[in-house]
This record gives structure tokens, C-alpha cells and sequence, in this order.
């Protein structure tokens, strides 16, 4: 036997190129000690009643798998979901993509006065905000312009035309509860604040008596219903808000201790639209015109006039490059669902349901499996969102190689200790300042995506998704960023 062993140990030599004889290429140390490392993150006894999704890949070679864990199983992702959103959008709409609104006389202008509505025609633009005093300084160019064009007084209504987009406002599955908060806010074709507002409440004069209620700004059709009173100084605020789908009706209930600091909240309108023109009307009366009719949605009136005449107005939004930042840094929902249904461009009436299909139609361009992704909103806010991390890393991969798609999108990203989502994440560590990621959060799901370089300057692409824990949230998190910080201290 060990003469016929020899001589087949002889026969092997003599072919070096036969397949089932070569030796198997060594395993390069590091990446062990990598798997051994992630292993640990994941193991912790807090983390093993939930559900985790780990891939991590190089781009620098040959898109080498460095370490996975259930990488093909779907996944509720959260806010990672804007990732499928921006990509898309960036590949059909382009960077330089603009959202254009436009201003149309209903009306013959004559003697200073229009005769007739002011139109104002929406495309969806997102960003026009009371932020730094930004819409102020647009609706009074706006005024400006009328006047120039002699008009100093409107005989009738401002009426708001959202006929670009479907009249469903809200996302796929959105939870009634998160409705009356801002990053629940409905979209449509004309929106003014992100469809929120600022909802101040301050102590009453004495314990017992009812809070004082603010808001800011203008026009938002809100009918606050107060039951918000005054609790013993020193007590703990609590204040909750309730507002049903289709209603004005803003409910505040709770508390708010005597002495104390007034408490702020942000709260979503009921109807995009109405607030838009309620803003504009508000401004262009400061801006010293004098509108006679009332702020209208066009689908409250029978008998809006069709613009047949050049604009009066026309306002192009930021360039998408410029959107895509506060979309993915501030994490902004009502920016992805506006984007969702603004690639379904070449449709009459723009809809969340054109736009999934248009998403589906360039991520099988891309090589992503179907089966891998069910989108249902643009933000990752319904939990009948799922994807799985593989193909979450298909896409940021897809993106890094193409030199059209890879610095805007990589630019929007959060860095690590540095800003957005991630600002106060990772510091002191080798991730900060260099790993870039798309953070999402929601009641037992945690994730994050995107890209770190290894301490010998090998680039990878990462997704970690956590579902259906139990643990403190901040534990979930700190397991995420500790596998970050294992991949920029990595070393072949």
C-alpha cells in the first residue's frame, strides 16, 4: 500500500496542471482573525434573539467576499431603503435633475389687478422650506415678479394644481400611529416645509391651568385640539400627539411642568398642498399684494382655469446632487417618497406604484435578483419593505463602479463621527472620519450600509441589518459600529 501511494504521489507530480491536484491557495491569515472578530460582535448574549444580516465585500478585489452572515435573506431595512430610492433616482433622473414649480394668471391683468386665480403648477419639489428664512426670500422674489408684471392685487382665489401626482399622499403601509409626526408627513406635487410644522407648547400661569400652544408656520390648516395642562414644577414633561389619516384635527394630550422649558414638536399637515398656497398667500399679502380670494387646493373647485399663457413665475428646486445630501444626512422621508414617484417620469399622473415599477426595471438592469428586494416606499418607512443585505452591497457596488453615479451618491452619505446620522457615532476610532454609511431606524430594526477603507487602504462595501430584537436599541447599534471598526482596523 505505501508502494502504490508512492507511486501515485509520483503519477501527481508529473501533472501540475491537472485541477484536483493543484494545493489549495493558503488562507490569508487576516481574514480569519476578521470572521473571528465579527463572530464576537454577533455572539454577545444580549443580540441572540435577534435576527442578523451581515455581508461585507471588497471593491478593490474582484468583489471578494470578506464575510457574510444570511446576506440572501430579506430584511426589514428601515431607512436603508433610500439607498434603492437615490441610486434609482440618480440613474433615471440624473444629478442635475431640477424640480420646477410655475406660476400661471387665471386671468386678464389690467390696471394693477389680476381678473381672475393665480395657478401655481407643482412638480414635487421637496425642499422649499422656512428654514433660515429661505421661503420668504423665494415667495418675495415671487411678489416681486408679479408686481413687475403690473400686478398688485389678485380679484381671486390662489389654487394650488397637484394634478403631477397621485392624489395618495401617504406610503404603502404606514402605521396610523407615526401619522401625526413630521417624518410621517404625506408628499404631492406642491410642498411647502417638508409638510410639517413647528408645534411649540409652553406652561400655563399657574398648575393646573392649560398649556399654550404655537405654531409655526403659517397656514397649515391644523384645528388643534389642546388638553395639554400645566403639572407641578419640577414634574416631567410628557406630551403626545394624535391625529387620524384625512382629518385637520390635531390632538395634544399631557403635561408640561410650571417653571419649565417649553417643549417643541414637529407635526405633519394633512394636506400638502393647501399648506403650500396658505404659505404663499401669507407672503405675497406681506410682500404688499392684496390677494382677495382664499388659498384653495385645485380638487376643491370645479371651475379652475387651465394656464394658457407663459408663466408668470418659474422656480427651479436645487439640483438632485444638492437634494440627494439633506435625503440621506438628515435622513428626510418626505424627500425619498418624492423621489419614488418622480422616476416615474413619462406617465401623466406620477405614483408611488409607477415609480416601484421603474425602480424595478433598472435594479434588474443592475444584476439585482427580484426576489431580494420588495419595495414598497421610497423612505423605508412601511415594514412591507424587504430587502436582503446582498442586495443592499449590489447596489452601493453597482454605484461605486460607475463614475456617472459614484461621488454625488457617495458624498450624500453620513461619515462616521463627523455629521449627519453618524455624527456622534464611531469617535476615536479608525471608522471615523472614513467610514461613509446610510443609517435606518425603527422599532426592532436597526441598519447600516456603505463603505469603509481598511487600515492598508482597501475599500469594501458593507451592509449590516438587525431585525426583531428585543435589546436596548443602543446596544444593537454599538454591535453595528463595532463591526465598522473592525473593518477600517483590518489589515491583510
Amino acid at each position: 500500500m505505501l508502494a502504490v501511494a508512492l507511486v501515485c504521489t509520483g503519477c501527481a507530480t508529473t501533472n501540475p496542471r491537472s485541477p484536483s491536484t493543484l494545493p489549495a491557495p493558503p488562507t490569508p491569515p487576516a481574514l480569519p482573525a476578521l470572521v473571528r472578530d465579527i463572530d464576537a460582535v454577533l455572539s454577545q448574549p444580549a443580540l441572540q434573539h435577534g435576527y442578523w444580516g451581515v455581508l461585507v465585500k471588497s471593491l478593490d478585489k474582484d468583489d471578494e467576499t470578506l464575510y457574510a452572515m444570511n446576506a440572501r435573506k430579506l430584511m426589514v431595512p428601515a431607512s436603508n431603503m433610500k439607498i434603492v430610492t437615490l441610486a434609482v433616482a440618480a440613474e433615471k433622473l440624473g444629478w442635475d435633475y431640477r424640480y420646477e414649480t410655475t406660476v400661471f394668471a387665471g386671468g386678464s391683468i389690467d390696471a394693477g389687478a389680476l381678473h381672475g386665480d393665480l395657478v401655481v403648477v407643482g412638480t414635487g419639489d421637496p425642499s422649499l422650506v422656512s428654514a433660515d428664512g429661505m421661503a420668504d426670500r423665494v415667495f418675495a422674489e415671487w411678489a416681486d415678479h408679479l408686481k413687475e408684471r403690473g400686478i398688485r392685487t389678485i380679484a381671486g382665489r390662489i389654487i394650488g394644481d397637484d394634478n403631477g401626482f397621485e392624489e395618495d399622499t401617504l406610503g404603502f403601509g404606514w402605521s396610523w400611529d407615526d401619522l401625526p409626526d413630521d417624518y410621517a408627513a404625506g408628499v404631492g406635487a406642491l410642498q411647502f416645509n417638508e409638510d410639517a410644522v413647528r408645534v411649540t407648547v409652553a406652561a400655563g400661569p399657574a398648575a393646573g391651568d392649560s398649556a399654550a400652544i404655537s405654531i409655526t408656520p403659517k397656514g397649515s390648516g391644523l384645528i388643534v385640539v389642546n388638553a395639554v395642562a400645566t403639572g407641578a414644577p419640577g414634574s416631567a414633561a410628557s406630551i403626545n400627539t394624535r391625529r387620524l389619516p384625512g382629518t385637520m384635527r390635531l390632538e395634544l394630550r399631557g403635561s408640561i411642568p410650571l417653571g419649565g422649558a417649553s417643549a417643541t414638536l414637529a407635526a405633519s399637515v394633512d394636506n400638502p398642498t393647501l399648506f403650500f398656497v396658505g404659505a404663499l398667500r401669507h407672503a405675497l399679502i406681506a410682500n404688499g399684494i392684496d390677494v382677495r380670494g382664499p388659498a384653495v387646493d385645485i380638487d376643491e373647485v370645479w371651475d379652475a382655469p387651465r394656464p394658457t399663457s407663459p408663466p408668470l413665475v418659474s422656480y427651479r428646486s436645487a439640483p438632485l446632487s444638492a437634494l440627494a445630501v439633506r435625503l440621506m444626512k438628515a435622513s428626510q422621508n418626505q424627500y425619498a417618497e418624492t423621489l419614488l414617484k418622480t422616476v416615474s417620469e413619462g406617465v401623466d399622473v406620477r405614483s408611488a406604484a409607477a415609480g416601484r415599477l421603474a425602480a424595478q426595471t433598472v435594479l434588474e438592469g443592475w444584476g439585482v435578483p427580484a426576489s431580494e428586494l420588495i419595495l414598497r416606499d421610497g423612505s423605508g418607512l412601511s415594514r412591507y419593505d424587504f430587502v436582503t443585505p446582498g442586495a443592499l452591497v449590489a447596489i452601493l457596488a453597482h454605484v461605486d463602479r460607475d463614475a456617472r453615479l459614484r461621488e454625488p451618491f457617495e458624498t450624500s452619505l453620513p461619515i462616521a463621527g463627523s455629521d449627519g446620522t453618524l455624527a456622534n457615532r464611531m469617535k476615536g476610532t479608525p471608522a471615523e472620519g472614513n467610514a461613509r454609511a446610510k443609517t435606518g431606524s425603527m422599532t426592532g430594526v436597526r441598519a447600516l450600509s456603505g463603505y469603509v477603507t481598511t487600515a492598508d487602504g482597501e475599500r469594501l462595501v458593507f451592509s449590516i441589518v438587525a431585525n426583531n430584537f428585543e435589546t436596548a436599541a443602543d446596544v444593537v447599534t454599538a454591535a453595528a459600529d463595532a463591526i465598522v471598526v473592525s473593518l477600517a482596523r483590518f489589515r491583510r
